[in-house]
């Protein structure tokens, strides 16, 4: 059970170099790297009468939130008994969970295998497989709700350990005890009106934000999700198994570009959240939207995040246009942008030079590369 109350007055603890001195430690392997990621105040494109502030959870060492969740229900797991020495784990996941677990299994020495859509990126198959994973691609058609049930089929059929990601309570649990209170340790002594996130599986919505609600009540709490899979905000029920997992592939579903938000069904985790009032607010964001602002947070900040990023801070602004005077708002950047290389939001980065490039080199006499075709 985490302490908000000793939180609030003592702080979180946090090792990070500054610009103006040193202030670092040795870590004993990479797991003791997660969490603790900072918390950074926009300086150009937010609204001059709020403040919006980003949570950088790509300074976790795999790059995404996800390394929370991995070492959250594995250390569960084997503190439960339920993961033993050597056993093969398996799960489904859009990249960043397959690769958060591929470190924590590398390093722990469990074998790791995922079950992942062929639709995603080809980098998260890669980085899974440089980290010592094998990855079992599932067809487009079936969704996410597909490498959910190929996972399961492979788990009973091998005996190997599921971690059941979307139902998983460690899932939340680590949330509750770490990003809920880093959030708090940063905003000591400054506004919080506002939090905003998306959910893949619910869990940072579900277990940080029920700590945000126990520290600060008026805060709300914002979750968004595509415009074109609205799920929680159509009110179809998910339909589901005995074991809270999903029974069929959710009717508002609609395939989008969003990696790592939304799965063609309502995960356990999210829906506890909402069954306990965590969200105040469900509002829907466009994919192109997403992109344009993760681009623009580039350009414009050197903030290098995701399409989930951009959809986040897309809602976190369009929350900013009718906030009051001086609100405090903190929106999720879940992973980094380098994790969509092969996706449509580099559709418009070329690798080539363009005309004003070539100019520049062209500029002076050496060295010049003959223009591409």
């Amino acid at each position: 059970m985490w302490n908000v109350f000793r939180l609030q007055k003592t702080g979180v603890r946090v090792f990070r170099t500054s610009r103006y001195g040193f202030t670092s430690r040795v870590y004993n392997n990479i797991l003791e790297t997660i969490g603790n990621t900072p918390v950074v105040k926009l300086q150009k494109i937010a609204p001059k009468n709020v403040d919006v502030y980003v949570k950088c959870e790509f300074f976790n060492p795999l790059s995404s939130v996800k390394d929370r969740l991995a070492i959250g229900i594995i250390e569960d797991a084997e503190k439960k008994g339920h993961l033993k020495a050597g056993q093969t784990v398996v799960e489904a996941t859009s990249g960043n969970t397959g690769i958060a677990l591929a470190m924590v299994c590398a390093f722990k020495g469990y074998p790791f295998v995922a079950t992942m859509a062929e639709t995603f990126s080809v980098e998260r198959r890669k980085i899974m497989r440089a980290l010592g994973a094998q990855v079992i691609l599932t067809p487009a058609s079936g969704g996410g709700y597909g490498m959910v049930k190929k996972a399961e089929e492979l788990a009973k059929a091998h005996g190997w350990f599921l971690t059941r990601q979307f139902e998983n309570e460690a899932n939340p649990e680590y949330h509750a005890n770490t990003t809920g209170p880093e959030i708090l340790s940063a905003f000591v002594g400054r506004n919080l009106d506002y939090w905003v996130t998306g959910y893949g599986t619910g869990g940072t919505f579900a277990g940080a934000g029920r700590v945000l609600k126990s520290a600060r009540p008026d805060i709300k709490i914002i979750l968004s999700e595509p415009s074109n899979a609205p799920l929680v905000t159509s009110g179809v029920a998910q339909e589901r198994e005995k074991d809270g997992s999903p029974a069929s592939g959710h009717p508002k579903f609609t395939s989008h570009p969003i990696q790592g938000w939304t799965p063609n069904f309502i995960p356990l985790v999210t829906q506890k959240g909402l069954d306990d009032s965590v969200a105040d607010e469900v509002i829907t964001i466009g994919h192109e939207e997403a992109m344009k602002t993760a681009l623009l947070l580039a350009s414009s900040e050197g903030i290098f995040a995701g399409i989930s990023g951009g959809a986040t801070l897309a809602t976190a602004l369009k929350v900013a246009e009718s906030a009051k005077d001086g609100s405090g708002i903190l929106a999720m950047l879940p992973d980094t942008m380098e994790r969509y290389l092969t996706t449509p939001l580099f559709q418009s980065i070329v690798s080539d030079m363009n005309d004003a490039e070539q100019k520049i080199a062209e500029s002076t006499p050496n060295y010049i590369l003959p223009k591409q075709n």
